[in-house]
């Protein structure tokens, strides 16, 4: 198993397929994109089944999610579910993405074992979604949404990040949309993900925050610690159900004495945290022969290290230097 020197056991594996993306979202990157990783620094889609393999039949990992920059752009991708989907024990699996291309590819990756989706939407403008990703693709999310949902990709979660002056307003609407098309909707606090640092704490709009705007027009009702478990979200009944929505409280609420996660980047390397700055290089050791239990051995010894919080709970937290894109969410 990967267990830390705070006897946190990680059974949770988030894989970043590519650092890539094809939106330019303005809390994530500027607007003429980063230096992406030169192809041969990118795991192979062999290199990246057998990690996961590794992961699920020697290290105790049960659940996989992919993620990017956009995993929809990586060519292999319905080949990669496939093949973890064979694996004994099967791991559940979920993608994290931006919705575009969703629609031509939902009904394959269904029947290819993925079991469901998380879509970024921060709102129901087209206009500012436009001016938050600097693209005019908020249809194709859409479209994206509709087809997860038909394919059987559910439950359809939505991650909206709510920024002051753009979509801060839209919390009561986002909800009220999401439960009249049935997905299940999710906002997690602005983090400093951004590659030209502009994060800055001083009037984010916290979960408090969030809470308070979306009681103007809803009842919740809390769920409570024992159905949250290791989940990020907290979440709440609306209006005494079914329909749920859930707050991810990163900065505010930081949940890091519970975190089941481990990380591997796009260029093979494992991170025990979305903001740690270290890394322990496996592509290395995957590219010099090394057998399957010294692959496990170096993991092990990587989680072992994992501090006790993220630090975004300290006022004097700085971003991490690597671009976010590589890592994944």
């Amino acid at each position: 198993m990967l267990i830390d020197t705070y006897d946190r056991v990680a059974t949770d594996l988030r894989v970043s397929l590519t650092d890539r993306c094809n939106l330019r979202c303005t809390y994530c990157m500027p607007e003429e994109g980063l230096q992406w990783l030169a192809k041969p620094d990118l795991l192979s889609d062999d290199e990246i089944v057998r990690l996961v393999r590794i992961a699920v039949t020697q290290l105790g990992i049960d659940e996989v999610r992919f993620t990017g920059g956009e995993p929809l752009l990586r060519p292999g991708l319905v080949s990669i579910v496939e093949q973890c989907a064979a694996l004994t024990p099967r791991p559940k699996m979920s993608l994290t993405t931006n919705g575009i291309g969703l629609k031509r590819t939902a009904a394959a990756l269904k029947a290819a074992g993925l079991d469901r989706v998380n879509v970024s939407l921060d709102t129901l403008s087209p206009d500012v979604f436009k001016t938050l990703t600097r693209r005019d693709r908020h249809h194709d999310v859409l479209a994206g949404l509709e087809a997860a949902r038909d394919a059987g990709l559910t439950p359809v979660k939505v991650n909206t990040v709510l920024m002051p002056g753009l979509n801060g307003d839209e919390a009561p609407d986002l909800l009220a949309w999401a439960v009249e098309h049935g997905y299940e909707l999710r906002f997690i606090e602005q983090m400093p993900l951004d590659a030209q640092h502009g994060w800055k704490r001083d009037g984010m709009i916290t979960a408090g925050d969030i809470l308070s705007s979306l009681r103007t027009r809803f009842s919740l009702t809390a769920e409570g610690d024992g159905e949250r478990g290791s989940a990020p979200a907290e979440r709440w009944l609306v209006d005494g159900g079914p329909h749920r929505v859930g707050v991810i409280a990163s900065v505010t609420r930081p949940f890091c004495r519970a975190c089941d996660r481990t990380r591997l980047t796009a260029d093979g390397q494992v991170r025990t945290c979305l903001f740690a700055r270290e890394e322990t290089d496996l592509r290395g050791a995957l590219r010099s022969g090394a057998p399957d239990k010294e692959i496990a051995r170096i993991w092990r010894l990587a989680m072992w290290g994992k501090k006790a919080g993220s630090g975004l709970d300290d006022p004097s937290f700085l971003q991490p230097d690597r671009p976010m894109s590589a890592i994944g969410g």
